[in-house]
């Protein structure tokens, strides 16, 4: 079973506003990077922007990633339910390595 299907974990959005920013420009950028291949632009800058935009999503799924550790230990902290367990967590965590 998919990670995806076992569980769900709602994330404060209050605390993703530069995730979300974040994926807005990575959006751009791939709309750039489309119009630089069908441009015939060079290899090496496009690759350049792929990798721009590959740590950018990283980057957004890491934060995603840290604010689900985040609810678990004030979860944890508070007694009530943890929203993913540690195996749970740390397959979130490879899935982006």
């Amino acid at each position: 079973m998919d990670l995806a299907e076992e569980t769900t974990v709602d994330v404060d959005t209050s605390q993703l506003t530069d995730v979300v920013a974040r994926l807005k420009r990575a959006q751009g950028q791939i709309g750039g990077i489309i119009k630089m291949i069908e441009d015939g632009r060079d290899c090496s800058d496009v690759v350049t922007q792929v990798a721009a935009v590959s740590r950018a999503l990283d980057r957004a799924g890491f934060k995603i990633i840290s604010t689900g550790m985040r609810q678990c230990m004030i979860a944890e902290r508070d007694g009530t339910e943890r929203p993913l367990s540690d195996a749970e967590l740390e397959k979130l965590f490879l899935s982006l390595a």
